[in-house]
């Protein structure tokens, strides 16, 4: 439950970044943020903490009481949008190919893909959005060492760079209904560690 996700919004209500629910308390509690909820009601800790969490299946244990997981923060200061340079990581090649293997084209979870470069690296294939796409273990393993045209394999698409985020189709990933409001209007790029070319 502590690593499950959180949507951070600036002080516009404009997603910026996906946080875990461990990091989310340590914000919320040190008041660097505040909880939003389905109505669009802002609280603080002490607030949120006072709401009864027992008809909730997202609450997380405290010493002698529950409380009730906010799936959205909205931060008390940050007013600034998000940056609109496509961070190169693998959660964006994986959104830019839509969670799908670019040789079979099978689409996956996160976790059943990983991220193949077109011209091997052993072969001076660098690391960037022009040479990596998503692929399934399975052609990865097929295609080895090799180019496509070389194991006989085809792509779907020639790998680019974004020219926008990949978050046009977050709505696809939101998993909890209070993030649907936020993520379904708005393309943003904040994604775990920028990959290193």
């Amino acid at each position: 439950m502590l690593s499950s996700p959180v949507l951070v919004l600036n002080k516009n209500y404009m997603p910026v970044n996906i946080v875990t629910v461990k990091r989310a308390f340590c914000m919320f509690a040190a008041g660097i943020a505040k909880a939003v909820d389905k109505e669009f009601r802002t609280f603080d800790f002490m607030s949120w903490a006072a709401l009864s969490a027992s008809v909730h299946d997202d609450t997380v244990g405290l010493v002698g009481r529950t409380i009730l997981v906010p799936r959205v923060l909205i931060l008390a200061s940050y007013e600034r949008l998000p940056k609109r340079r496509v961070r190169f990581s693998r959660m964006n090649i994986l959104l830019r190919d839509g969670y799908t293997c670019q040789y079979c084209g099978s689409q996956m979870r996160r976790w059943q893909l990983n991220i193949d470069h077109v011209l091997p690296r052993s072969r001076g294939g660098l690391t960037t959005w022009e040479n990596v796409v998503a692929s399934c273990v399975k052609c990865n393993l097929s295609k080895g060492g090799r180019t496509p045209e070389e194991a006989g394999m085809r792509l779907l698409k020639k790998p680019a760079r974004p020219q926008s985020t990949p978050y046009a189709g977050l709505s696809n990933l939101a998993k909890y209904e209070e993030w649907k409001p936020f993520v379904s209007m708005i393309d943003f790029s904040y994604w775990n560690v920028e990959l290193e070319s």
